[in-house]
């Protein structure tokens, strides 16, 4: 799928964005898109597409939703980070190897 979706962003091209669906649609139409291309774009939502990475990113997800039900929101660390104040403190030179102590 993710090919015919590339395909179709291809032979999208030179069409004036922004563009209804409808405008896509006449398009690939001209460009003699197949009937499996011009069903995804038939499946498009009736709205205006500013992009070509915008139809494809409807058409075939990629990026995770922002949000997801039932997930809790992330909270801040809490307790000392891995090793302590030092792993924060930038007085120590690089390199440098502390005594262990006795």
């Amino acid at each position: 799928m993710s090919s015919l979706v590339a395909e179709l962003q291809v032979m999208l091209e030179g069409v004036p964005l922004p563009a209804p669906r409808q405008e896509l649609l006449d398009h690939a139409r001209r460009e003699d898109a197949g009937p499996a291309a011009l069903a995804l774009l038939e499946g498009l939502p009736d709205r205006e597409y500013s992009s070509l990475d915008e139809v494809g990113e409807t058409l075939l997800p990629v990026q995770p939703p922002r949000e997801r039900e039932g997930l809790a929101r992330p909270v801040p660390e809490s307790g000392e980070p891995p090793g302590g104040s030092a792993y924060t403190d930038g007085s120590e030179e690089p390199g440098w190897v502390r005594d262990r102590p006795d």
